[in-house]
């Protein structure tokens, strides 16, 4: 298992490094960049150009410029945002609580509901609620995200007004009351969406394991249903899901991006989006660089407790 977490760990460091690379050459290559912000601003020179890309370190070769900002990176200096001027990662700090309260919350209720659906569609195969649980999950992966968010807002906000539209808590309250009101909408956009996901995978899982020898045996033992249904089929279903929940963990970043700009929910893929258009690129590198360390992270998370739980796996 040691040498597994090296060999997984050098592999890592090479993956951000190309990551890195390729990230800082396809932000700085874009038309437009950090300079054109001021080029809008009346009364602006070419020599002011010129001493603002100079003070910015903007007019030195790409290559200098990426070892600079991977130097200081790897002294733990992820630079300063061209907007305000504050250290990077003190604003992906202030924004990542919101991220995480939305994503872990949503992940929770999708995990729960998703597995349920799937295991009930596997052991009910071809019933009325497995073609129901399928065509819903069809119909919930067919809709957009945004516009399943704005249908949301438009019935839940302004036609009934039972919670608000967006935003994380009210000005001037900010009470958890508050913050859970605004918290059920971007919640329910993603669950949505999320469980026809689960569902899916556990449902081909759970029938996977449904039809080995091993279960059969079970029954024709008289293991009780319940008992042949908890302890070897859903146990053993749930294996490929732990792969599944490690991939999810880069959703904190790219599964929020859309919710929550429908919903000016003030997180990280909010942040992105900001970031990008203002081409404040020491924000957007250092978000893209924590989406691909959680990529990381995640697969190597499931791939070591996936190990853990069934040994059949596990490296020598």
């Amino acid at each position: 298992m040691g040498a597994f977490l090296l060999r997984r760990c050098g592999q890592s460091i090479i993956l951000l490094f190309l990551v890195s690379i390729i990230g800082f050459a396809a932000l700085n290559l874009a038309p437009g960049g950090p300079l054109s912000q001021y080029a809008l601003t009346p009364g602006m020179t070419q020599e002011a150009m010129q001493r603002i890309a100079t003070q910015m370190g903007l007019n030195r070769p790409l290559p200098v410029q990426y070892f600079d900002w991977l130097s200081h990176l790897l002294r733990g200096d992820w630079g300063r945002s061209y907007r305000d001027g504050q250290p990077v990662l003190s604003i992906i700090f202030s924004h990542l609580p919101a991220t995480l309260l939305l994503m872990c919350t949503s992940m929770v209720f999708s995990i729960a509901i998703g597995v349920w659906i799937g295991i009930q569609s596997a052991i009910k195969r071809d019933s009325p609620f497995d073609r129901f649980a399928t065509m819903g999950a069809m119909v919930a992966l067919s809709i957009p995200t945004f516009w399943f968010g704005l249908v949301a807002i438009y019935f839940f906000a302004l036609k009934l007004q039972w919670l608000p539209a967006g935003n994380m808590y009210t000005v001037g309250d900010g009470s958890l009351l508050d913050v859970l009101r605004h918290l059920v909408l971007p919640v329910l956009v993603l669950t949505f969406v999320d469980v026809a996901i689960w569902s899916r995978y556990m449902r081909t899982a759970t029938l996977e394991v449904i039809n080995q020898d091993f279960i059969k045996t079970a029954r024709a033992k008289g293991v009780p249903p319940r008992r042949v249904l908890l302890k070897h089929v859903v146990g053993n279903a749930l294996l490929p899901m732990i792969t599944l929940a490690g991939m999810q963990l880069p959703t904190i970043l790219g599964g929020a991006l859309v919710a929550e700009t429908v919903f000016t929910w003030p997180g990280m893929g909010r942040l992105f989006l900001d970031s990008l258009g203002y081409s404040d690129y020491p924000v957007v590198m250092g978000l893209l660089m924590c989406s691909a360390i959680l990529v990381l992270i995640g697969n190597l998370l499931a791939d070591v407790i996936t190990a853990l739980v069934d040994p059949r796996i596990r490296p020598a």
